[in-house]
């Protein structure tokens, strides 16, 4: 039904709710006597006798009970908690019950009903079993009235009451803590630290209860969901809105009950750390109340002497700042364009060519230290270029040559106000080893095919080209007698 249609005929209608102690112990004692002797109504000189031995109860001098009968059996009938159920009108004395709202009034103080462990699990294993037969039932309907009396009516009523029962329980566990929460003020009230261990075992006994519920919660609602939710896609797929609706609201109500554990193991535990922290700072502080008591009277005594706490005070600095108008700046952006460039070819540089053969014919010259080719080829280089050059220089030797340096190598001025570690070259020329290791043409080969010591280390326009290595002997040029070069070789 839609609520603001009820909130508006609940207006119209003037509809309300008053009842008095003695009207809350009628409804209850019908309820019991309905119970004890299993009746499905009550006669009208049965509802007169009930009411007579309750007002004994609670009016015990009252006056014409008889007469009080019928002006509440009037008045409950107006507010529609008893109906009269007979149709004979007024031929005969009428036969009435209690309604669906007295039964729900009498069951919030006749039934003690709390959720417990125990019961979550016994009602949450019926209700998945249930969706289980409710989604068999889905799968195999072909037939509107199939699905109707299969799927859609136990969503509405069995798995609907099944929910109801777990937060009807919920409400009652809602209480019971609210119970236990005025327990433990009234027993600080009286006993004060003598009730200190009775709190806390009713705060760890709660705190265990609603984590418990929680952890059943998280457990079983997750299946329960993942099967409504299958329920509703079939129904959507087969195009019965109304099994797709009741399976929706079914899963809402299952969201609820969930959100409940939540919010309440969240409550409970906010005020588990509150009292905890009262009776740690206040309670175990001052186990004699002899602090709070003089708080008391001072309290009380203030009228007459009043006091105040009088501190120096210290006015904060001021910091004067020109006044200045926010700018609002502008979003940093990346200029929209190409993510890659294009590569572009470039012409080598003939200096560097032209830098290598001054090195090499340093190399050939004699020199023996990286000073003497620095000094040699850094006067030819410019002023801006020389510090780069000397890397490169560098580079080049320690591939061509055998650069060595000492343990502790002593640092040399060169051409450019430049100072440089010294390296000792190991190059053929000085020593008949070869510079660098044979290249991979030359490994595998026989001793008498490599190049003679007086090629290594010669510029490459004179070194045998690697066309001719690994050629047979007779077309490789014999070694050069020191001196020549191997072109000048017979």
């Amino acid at each position: 039904m839609d609520p603001n249609r009820l909130i508006a005929s609940l207006q119209r209608s003037r509809a309300a709710l008053k009842l008095d102690t003695a009207d809350l112990c009628y409804l209850v004692a019908l309820r019991a006597r309905a119970e004890r002797a299993a009746l499905a109504s009550f006669e009208e000189d049965l509802l007169v006798d009930v009411f007579e031995q309750i007002c004994e109860i609670t009016d015990p001098g009252a006056e014409n009970p008889r007469k009080r009968a019928t002006h509440a059996i009037q008045r409950l009938r107006e507010q529609r908690l008893l109906a009269r159920v007979d149709g004979a009108g007024l031929v005969r004395a009428g036969e009435y019950t209690l309604t669906r709202l007295a039964a729900a009034v009498v069951d919030f103080f006749f039934d003690d009903e709390a959720l417990t462990r125990e019961s979550l699990t016994l009602l949450t294993g019926v209700l998945t079993a249930q969706l289980v037969q409710v989604l068999g039932a889905a799968r195999s309907a072909g037939t509107a009235e199939a699905w109707r009396a299969d799927v859609v009516a136990p969503l509405q009523i069995t798995v609907r009451d099944l929910v109801a029962g777990i937060e009807r329980r919920q409400r009652g566990l809602d209480l019971q803590q609210e119970e236990i929460r005025e327990r433990i003020g009234a027993l600080l009230q009286s006993d004060w630290f003598r009730a200190v261990e009775t709190c806390e075992e009713l705060l760890e006994a709660t705190a265990a209860t609603l984590r418990e519920l929680n952890e059943v919660l998280l457990r079983d609602t997750g299946h329960i969901q993942a099967r409504l939710q299958e329920i509703e896609q079939l129904a959507a797929d087969r195009g019965t809105p109304e099994a797709a609706e009741a399976a929706q609201r079914a899963a809402e109500h299952v969201d609820r009950v969930s959100a409940w554990g939540r919010d309440r193991q969240r409550a409970w535990s906010e005020y588990y750390q509150y009292v905890q922290r009262f009776l740690r700072d206040v309670v175990r502080l001052d186990p004699d109340r002899a602090l709070s008591q003089r708080l008391r009277d001072q309290l009380v005594a203030w009228p007459d002497r009043p006091f105040a706490l009088i501190a120096a005070r210290a006015p904060s600095i001021r910091l004067l700042r020109p006044l200045e108008a926010r700018v609002a700046r502008p979003p940093v952006a990346q200029p929209r364009g190409a993510w890659r460039t294009p590569l572009e070819e470039q012409p080598p540089d003939p200096r560097t060519a032209d830098q290598e053969d001054r090195v090499r014919a340093a190399l050939a010259a004699g020199a023996a230290t990286l000073s003497e080719v620095l000094t040699a080829v850094l006067p030819g280089v410019s002023e801006e270029h020389r510090f780069v050059a000397v890397g490169r220089i560098a580079e080049q030797l320690a591939a061509e040559a055998r650069p060595r340096s000492a343990l502790d190598p002593p640092w040399v001025e060169v051409p450019g106000a430049l100072s440089v570690e010294e390296w000792s070259l190991m190059a053929a020329a000085h020593d008949g080893l070869p510079s660098r290791l044979p290249s991979p043409a030359h490994v595998g080969t026989s001793p008498s095919r490599l190049p003679s010591p007086a090629q290594v280390g010669t510029p490459p326009s004179r070194v045998a080209r690697p066309a001719q290595v690994g050629t047979p002997p007779s077309r490789v040029a014999p070694p050069a007698r020191p001196g020549r070069t191997s072109e000048e070789a017979p």
